[in-house]
């Protein structure tokens, strides 16, 4: 079934698996690096991204080799400009500013793309995707999680007591190995005792357990309510 050259320039069973892990392992690197930055789009979302256009690059070089038909770029094309319809869809952003499905989203246009292999009769790329996309999807995921535990950079939603000025509040926290990159004032959502709420964004000094930052900050004098988004 499989037939191994080293023509990397054309489609073979060769390509199809190097391109393919290519894209996993420079697909991971850059998510890798998001990933330890506290982004939402990390490990995972990156590795689909990069393995559903590779596959559907692949699959536009297919039909033109086999076939003589197509641009061998215009797939890639429509890919690119499609993505974003498609993702809009499923990436929610909530009430205190946290995204949710992003890997979701990346997980549907990753799985187009290999639709769009099997359909042409790409069988050998469509099978080979599959796997891959199966694993960054399950076996990463915890992978995914430990990056996220590691990173320094903690987004945080908190709400102030209205017997203790935030300002009071906030010089506190700079009495902890914490810099605070950014904050936004919102409007309190769960305590009733709370005058005001605020989104930060910090940046934490030196290696912590995120728990242990947490209950230090809900410790404070003033602090209602806190909770890692």
């Amino acid at each position: 079934m499989f037939d191994f050259t080293w023509d990397l320039n054309s489609i073979n069973d060769t390509t199809i698996i190097f391109r393919l892990v290519l894209a996993l392992l420079l697909g991971g690197i850059i998510g890798f690096e998001r990933g330890r930055s506290g982004r939402p789009a990390g490990f995972r979302t990156h590795i689909l991204v990069c393995i559903g256009s590779t596959l559907a690059i692949m699959t536009n070089q297919y039909i033109f080799e086999t076939y003589g038909v197509s641009d061998p770029t215009r797939m890639g094309a429509q890919v690119i400009s499609g993505i974003g319809f498609l993702g809009a869809g499923t990436i929610l952003v909530t009430g205190r500013h946290q995204v949710k499905g992003l890997t979701t989203a990346a997980g549907l246009w990753a799985t187009a793309c290999m639709g769009l292999a099997i359909g042409i009769g790409f069988y050998k790329a469509a099978i080979i995707g599959c796997i891959m996309i199966t694993f960054t999807t399950v076996v990463l995921h915890r992978f995914d999680n430990f990056l996220l535990s590691k990173s320094k950079v903690i987004d945080v939603y908190m709400e102030f007591s209205k017997t203790v000025p935030i300002n009071t509040v906030l010089e506190a926290l700079k009495s902890l190995p914490l810099k605070i990159d950014s904050i936004e004032i919102v409007k309190p959502s769960y305590s009733d005792g709370a005058q005001i709420a605020a989104i930060m964004t910090i940046q934490l000094k030196e290696k912590k357990v995120k728990v242990d930052v947490i209950a230090k900050i809900s410790s404070l004098e003033g602090v209602e309510f806190v909770e890692e988004i």
